[in-house]
């Protein structure tokens, strides 16, 4: 890998990781259209590190608050039913579903879930799927001629029930074109939570998921696996830098906006896409001959 494509991937890394239009998608697609190698899932779970620390940092407060909680909470039985303490645990709950499936489909996540085909039909599929969850919360939000406008939840509503389908959206998202916030956001507003309340657990419940993930490729690296250890450090740097400025502005974007422009972009995307592979301009294993 060179230090330009590793500059590229890793802005486009940060660009679309918080947004709901899947970052392994786009980078497996600006290889593909790049004619460059699949960077491959080793190079994205690593990257994803740096677009993470991006996330502990923006919301740096309620991490170290939510982590305080916890602790004391495990010798502390009066502070087991304090809200941030909760969190903590939820967090785990949530993450379990997609150790599980991570580990249980490993091989199909680095080879056959990053057919392009496949790619084309998620960004279709969930695409819709978010625009139909986002319509669903619109409408609680303004109510209407014989509908009255309803509260959303908070995460203070959230339980174990609500915390284990959050992660199972978020497993969803262990196949490329899915996205990781577009699916457990969806889920969120499909169990009635507000964009806020869904991207801030969307993203809290990320943390933990992602950084297993960097840690168990870094360790097959370290192993003799095939990883360019500078350019991918550089993506890393890049993904970070972008990514913290684009959480930034995407929460203050879904506090007042729908989603429907990610849901637009990520249908024409899937449809040009499937039309590219079907025409055979382009292969659906374009970049993948490489290491």
């Amino acid at each position: 890998m060179s230090w330009f494509e590793s500059f590229v991937l890793g802005l486009v890394q940060g660009l679309t990781e918080f947004l709901p239009i899947s970052s392994s998608a786009h980078l497996r697609l600006t290889a593909a259209f790049a004619g460059w190698h699949d960077p491959g899932a080793a190079f994205t779970a690593i990257t994803q590190i740096g677009t993470e620390a991006a996330v502990l940092i923006y919301f740096r407060k309620d991490i170290a608050r939510i982590v305080s909680a916890w602790c004391r909470s495990l010798v502390n039985k009066a502070m087991r039913g304090d809200h941030d303490a909760q969190m903590g645990w939820l967090v785990i709950v949530g993450s379990i579903p997609i150790g599980v499936l991570g580990v249980t489909f490993k091989d199909q996540i680095e080879g056959p879930f990053r057919d392009l085909r496949l790619i084309a039909t998620t960004l279709i599929v969930m695409g819709i799927i978010l625009g139909v969850a986002d319509r669903l919360a619109a409408r609680d939000e303004i109510g209407g001629k014989h509908r009255a406008i309803r509260e959303r939840k908070s995460l203070k509503e959230l339980g174990v029930r609500d915390g284990l389908i959050f992660g199972i959206c978020q497993a969803m998202a262990l196949v490329p074109g899915v996205s990781r916030s577009g699916a457990t956001i969806s889920g969120g507003l499909l169990m009635g939570y507000t964009r806020e309340a869904a991207a801030r657990y969307s993203f809290l419940l990320a943390i933990p998921a992602v950084l297993a993930s960097g840690a168990f490729e870094l360790k097959d690296a370290g192993d003799g696996g095939h990883v360019s250890w500078g350019p991918t450090i550089f993506a890393t740097i890049i993904a970070f830098v972008v990514g913290y400025a684009v959480i930034a502005w995407f929460m203050k974007f879904i506090t007042t906006k729908s989603f429907m422009p990610f849901v637009i972009y990520r249908v024409l995307l899937g449809i040009a896409l499937l039309a590219l592979v079907g025409t055979d301009t382009l292969s659906p294993h374009a970049g993948e001959s490489a290491g």
